[in-house]
């Protein structure tokens, strides 16, 4: 059976690791390739490094840094985020380094150049990414003009076409604290069968246990759980305790129970 996955996502603006709240507060940690560098050194399944300031300030993908990260030899599958906006940005950041690419802003505002990055790189490496809220009916959050918009029709024709290969949903309002979304959710999504990416608000193992068991979850995200705590991604990965996962390899960490 294949193992669902535990992302670790560091989270970059303005060239500088941050911990993320609600999408409107942020608070330095470091440089992004040192929070790398520990996912891979703690076996994390994938690496999302998401620079959030690049496609709201039209800025075009940090390369700089894509490529400081790509130095490192990671072992592990890394996915950048991040002002990508044109099949040349995504052809450069994959010779960086990057195993895959995803792509927010542009699925609705450069969607033709979307479909050329898939037709280039194949689907697999293409990854879209959407800010939902449920609170009053399924709506998309647009990161760039910060308006909230009714869902649409245009991820869904990506995926139907083949162009995506996976959608990463951000509960962006539980950012940096705890999703109120329950699988059950999940199921009327006007999407058609496509693996999703849960990120935004899993701070509990036992909520990432539940999403799980969903047939449509391929992924569960976390980011400032992981950045300042040695360890921190195994000691989550042993507190979610399922066997749909790959079950954390590490040496040294506290056995106590942690989250």
């Amino acid at each position: 059976m294949l193992k669902k996955r535990l992302v670790g996502v560091v989270t970059v603006r303005h060239g500088w690791a941050v911990q993320s709240f609600g999408y409107n507060r942020h608070l330095p940690v470091g440089r992004p390739e040192c929070l790398v560098e520990n996912l891979d050194r703690w076996g994390a399944d994938e690496i999302l490094v998401q620079a959030i300031d690049r496609s709201q300030g039209e800025l075009g993908p940090d390369f700089d840094m894509l490529a400081r990260v790509g130095k490192l030899g990671l072992e592990t599958p890394l996915i950048y985020a991040g002002g990508i906006r044109t099949e040349e940005h995504a052809t450069r950041a994959i010779q960086l380094g990057a195993d895959r690419i995803c792509v927010d802003h542009a699925l609705h505002n450069a969607t033709d150049e979307v479909r050329k990055m898939s037709a280039r790189l194949g689907a697999q490496a293409i990854i879209g990414a959407v800010p939902i809220n449920f609170s009053q009916g399924l709506r998309r959050l647009d990161y760039v003009t910060q308006q909230e918009m009714p869902f649409g029709d245009v991820i869904p024709g990506l995926i139907s076409q083949r162009v995506i290969s996976e959608l990463v949903l951000i509960d962006w309002k539980c950012d940096g604290g705890k999703t109120h979304l329950t699988p059950e959710q999940l199921d009327p999504l006007p999407i058609p069968q496509v693996p999703l990416i849960l990120f935004g608000g899993f701070s509990d193992p036992t909520t990432t246990r539940r999403f799980y068991q969903h047939p449509a979850v391929a992924a569960i995200a976390v980011g400032n759980l992981f950045t300042y705590r040695e360890h921190a991604y195994q000691l989550y990965k042993r507190e979610v305790e399922s066997d749909l996962i790959r079950p954390a390899a590490y040496a040294g960490a506290s056995t106590s129970k942690e989250f």
